[in-house]
């Protein structure tokens, strides 16, 4: 991988990670686009890695928020009150919201790395998250904010963000989709959203430190990496903010169409031997 070429997927990993149109599958997508030759597992390391750079930008941007709901939920078992205060409730639908794919994700581990390198159903799955993101605007009363969360809500996005282990669903899409089926409003969404990809975040970044360090010449390739990882950290910080504020007045359906789009035109190029 060359530095361009990490610059170029880092920051497209840091846009697409949180604007719900799937960054895995851009990541899969974009080097079959180009004829990138990239080996399946150093590819498969360094999308985790621009993603755990994704997740300092979560950090930065929420950093209050998580101050705080840590704060509440320390205190709230030290007082053994631990659901007494809404950001302590936060907390534990967080860990709530972690559970289903966490659990899923370590025991296909093998099965999802293979799956980086299949441009086919990685296409497919690019037309799912147009078909989540139109059932989220279609079924969805968004009637409803983060003061009205339950634990419900919680584990229904924890089950949709099952979906997003394959490259092609949109994380961000499902865990949204999941929250507005539950009528939650797209703002309040989005937020959990983001707060609850921490969890699964920090564990997909320690399990594959521990592929980064096996990696055979890993001095060789740090120097194209590192441009990759702050590329994706700054482009999603800057994507966070962005979707917050559209999604205040915007519906999901023009990124349900982008990804119908891109999508097929993906297909195309599989079955015309790009």
């Amino acid at each position: 991988m060359t530095i361009l070429q990490s610059i170029i997927l880092g920051i497209i990993q840091g846009i697409t990670e949180f604007v719900p149109i799937s960054s895995s599958g851009h990541l899969v997508l974009t080097p079959f686009i180009f004829q990138w030759e990239l080996p399946a597992t150093e590819s498969f390391i360094f999308n985790i890695l621009v993603q755990v750079a994704s997740l300092i930008a979560v950090f930065v941007y929420f950093k209050n928020d998580l101050i705080n709901i840590i704060r509440a939920t320390f205190l709230g078992i030290i007082r053994r009150e631990p659901f007494a205060e809404i950001e302590a409730r936060l907390g534990w639908y967080i860990i709530i919201a972690t559970i289903p794919a966490g659990l899923v994700g370590f025991l296909l581990k093998d099965q999802v790395e293979s799956a980086f390198g299949n441009p086919l159903s990685t296409s497919l799955f690019m037309l799912g998250t147009a078909f989540l993101l139109t059932i989220a605007e279609k079924v969805g009363r968004r009637n409803r904010g983060l003061n009205k969360f339950s634990w419900i809500d919680a584990l229904t996005m924890g089950i949709f963000q099952i979906l997003a282990i394959f490259p092609g669903i949109s994380r961000s899409g499902a865990t949204i989709t999941g929250a507005m089926i539950r009528n939650l409003d797209r703002p309040s969404a989005a937020r959990f959203s983001f707060l609850m990809s921490i969890p699964i975040m920090l564990a997909a970044g320690a399990l594959t430190f521990l592929d980064f360090i096996k990696i055979p010449h890993l001095t060789d390739l740090l120097p194209s990496y590192i441009p990759g990882f702050f590329a994706s950290a700054i482009s999603g910080y800057l994507a966070i903010r962005w979707l917050l504020a559209f999604l205040t007045r915007y519906p999901l359906f023009s990124f349900a169409i982008y990804c119908s789009i891109f999508g097929i035109i993906n297909l195309l190029l599989v079955f015309l031997g790009h």
